[in-house]
């Protein structure tokens, strides 16, 4: 084994990962000038729900297209063929299902925080457990996405980790603190570009190094890198057209579905169908991104065979692979390994960005505003870029404690995909399922937190004292994401026997992480309609207008309407009121007490319009009234009225 080979970067390519970082700050520092300057909350977390189409949806690409999946999926594609591909057949269901349930109902409650769909559907209690997961969730990937890329940069080229590190942080948070959701969104569009010109350039330039495309092909095709299509249900097999297809579809909506970062996008579309449109946008630039990442694990294959970097000891790990055969591919074309390290970091920088955003609006909205509020708009705004700020900090700090702990970086990962399936879960419970209560929901949500840690750590500490009973290639239940370590790697070149399959709790263990996202919600759901039950279900007049997607009124239309009446599935959603000043269920929102109040549900929308109007008519007399006769009582008695 030889040592690890470091290549250097010259002039040009320090010129053009200078620029990228630059004009990032620059499109931050142009929103904080410009147009309303960041001065209210609406325009700082939200744009002003004035973004159109295209640039909500490369950002939505943008967002979970991070550097960790640049260096992953080429390496992934390298090593275990192209079976990887088929998780294209998922991006459909996993964005049309958002674009036309999720989608409607965020956007016609005018929610700014994801979360506060759970307070309007359950309690406050809800909302602040959902609140706390995702924070919990964000924070440590974040750390570990601003890390991982200056490791493997830092590993392959010599360039300096803090500084890689401390530049991405400090630029990053400049942008977001500054610009607010309009900033991270064209930075997001700009990032997008030139993560697809640096993909592209590389593909281009190693293809033509091999001897063209076809060659390409006919190396991978003999070196058994193209799979076919593999039918295998059985869930323990790491990557199958099953577990790929299906499993990714709750993946794709764990992330395009209920997750912050990407909901509050779509709310600050200027219209609903806008923000279904972008939903449509983002499908063919995912296959794009998919098709691009796996052609790069192709003339990987076809540069260097079986006889990788990483057999040969030039590098330590898989996902250093990918840099190093960058550099060796560009070794006589300088500025073009620079191009790639700015299409790598700009994956970091959009990420977490969004993280930054979307951390400071969920503490906002959930954690801070609910406490305080009479709190004015410009001390609103000034705390939420001094959240932005912070969670930037915070970020810095666990970069830091992922290199001084380097397991974390495995079980960083983990966590991320393990947490998302129990909040996908939630949000299933609370919008396809009117019974279910917020007791249900509180249970449901840590029976899938406590089951999804069970299986993550089972499984990790299974891969490490290496009892895993598994064949090889299938040892790995983690995603793509965890060539962090060697240690998967060192199983692949050391053993090639297959061994009897798992049972019991090792083959609970042994789940494919594909399937994680779909377990972890379905024990959320299943629990929290079990203890719904159990505790009295909810009627449908406690519900909320609008909280609940009407799916299984549809699903169970051969039901007499007596059934389905027990069962709450008779409300249509409603539609987004006509009158543009009015805010869509305003009149349903809870107080601060967690109540809430509706309509009887025999009556049109248009009559409870109607009443509400009268009633908010009459209120105002009585209260003018009230005013004039006896001025001392006149604060309690606004009070009382509103």
């Amino acid at each position: 084994m030889g040592e690890v080979v470091q290549m250097h970067f010259t002039t040009v390519d320090y010129v053009i990962f200078v620029l990228l970082l630059v004009t990032s700050a620059g499109i931050g520092l142009f929103y904080a000038l410009s147009g309303g300057r960041q001065r209210t909350t609406q325009e700082f977390l939200m744009a002003d729900r004035s973004m159109s189409c295209l640039p909500v949806s490369l950002s939505l690409l943008a967002t979970f297209q991070s550097a960790v999946a640049i260096l992953g999926v080429p390496s992934e594609v390298y090593t275990f063929g192209t079976q990887y591909w088929f998780l294209g057949c998922s991006y459909l269901l996993g964005l049309l299902i958002p674009a036309h349930i999720f989608i409607p109902v965020f956007y016609r409650l005018q929610l700014s925080s994801a979360y506060e769909y759970l307070e309007l559907r359950f309690n406050k209690t809800v909302r602040i457990c959902g609140t706390v997961t995702f924070i919990f969730q964000m924070v440590i990937y974040m750390g570990v996405v601003l890390y991982a890329p200056a490791l493997a940069l830092n590993a392959v080229t010599g360039f300096d980790l803090w500084g890689a590190v401390l530049a991405m942080g400090l630029v990053c948070t400049l942008y977001t603190a500054l610009g607010g959701l309009k900033a991270v969104i064209w930075t997001d569009v700009f990032q997008t570009v030139v993560m697809f010109a640096g993909q592209l350039t590389v593909i281009v330039v190693g293809s033509s190094q091999a001897g063209g495309i076809s060659e390409v092909w006919r190396k991978a095709v003999n070196g058994s890198r193209i799979a076919g299509l593999d039918l295998n249900p059985d869930p323990l097999e790491r990557h199958t057209f099953w577990t790929l297809a299906v499993g990714g579809i709750f993946l794709m909506l764990a992330l395009y579905g209920v997750n912050q970062a990407q909901v509050q996008r779509y709310l600050s579309s200027r219209t609903e169908k806008e923000a279904v449109m972008s939903c449509y946008v983002v499908f063919p630039c995912q296959q794009i991104v998919l098709c691009l990442g796996c052609l790069m694990g192709l003339v990987m294959f076809a540069r260097y065979g079986e006889d990788s970097p990483l057999n040969k000891g030039y590098v330590k790990t898989k996902d250093q692979m990918v840099l190093y055969f960058v550099m060796d591919v560009f070794s006589d074309l300088p500025g073009l390994p620079g191009l790639f390290v700015a299409c790598l970091f700009s994956g970091a920088l959009s990420t977490i960005s969004s993280a930054f955003n979307s951390l400071a609006t969920v503490t906002m909205e959930d954690l801070i505003k609910p406490h305080f509020p009479r709190m004015t708009e410009a001390k609103a705004t000034l705390l939420s870029k001094g959240l932005a700020l912070t969670y930037g900090l915070v970020c810095l700090a666990m970069a830091y404690l992922a290199s001084i702990m380097g397991s974390v970086l495995q079980a960083a990962f983990m966590i991320f995909g393990m947490v998302g399936g129990p909040l996908l879960g939630l949000f299933c419970l609370g919008m396809f399922f009117p019974w279910a209560n917020s007791v249900g929901a509180v249970f449901g949500l840590v029976a899938g937190l406590a089951m999804a840690f069970w299986i993550g750590i089972g499984s990790c500490v299974m891969h490490m004292s290496g009892s895993t009973t598994v064949s090889p290639l299938n040892t790995t239940s983690l995603p793509l994401l965890n060539n962090m370590t060697s240690t998967v790697m060192t199983t692949l070149v050391s053993g090639t026997t297959a061994k009897p399959r798992p049972t019991g709790v090792e083959a609970l263990y042994s789940l494919s992480y594909m399937w994680y996202s779909a377990h972890n919600s379905t024990t959320v759901v299943v629990v929290g309609l079990i203890v719904s039950l159990l505790t009295g279900p909810m009627k449908e007049k406690e519900l909320m207008p609008g909280t609940v997607y009407p799916v299984l009124g549809t699903l169970l239309f051969f039901l007499p309407e007596r059934y389905r009446e027990k069962l709450c599935c008779v409300t249509p959603l409603a539609q987004k009121p006509k009158e543009v000043n009015m805010p869509p269920y305003q009149m349903a929102k809870k107080g601060s007490n967690g109540a809430a109040y509706c309509q009887d549900d025999t009556v049109t929308e248009d009559k409870e319009t109607e009443n509400d109007r009268k009633q908010t008519e009459e209120k105002d007399l009585e209260m003018r009234i009230t005013l004039h006769s006896c001025q001392p009582t006149a604060h309690t008695v606004q009070e009382t009225s509103l």
